[in-house]
């Protein structure tokens, strides 16, 4: 008897909202520019299965 693959998907990445202490520097203009554009991806997945 042979063994059937099994598909296993890469775990995904933490996506839960961080809180920022009070004592951390408040956020920047680039902070937020560079998260934009870490989330096209995810943003294109999300617009791609709202078309369907």
């Amino acid at each position: 008897m042979m063994d059937t693959p099994t598909y296993q998907p890469a775990p995904e990445p933490d996506y839960t909202p961080r809180y920022r202490p009070a004592d951390e520097p408040p956020v920047t203009a680039a902070d937020c520019l560079a998260d934009y554009a870490a989330a096209k991806r995810i943003r294109d997945t999300m617009d791609k299965q709202d078309a369907r």
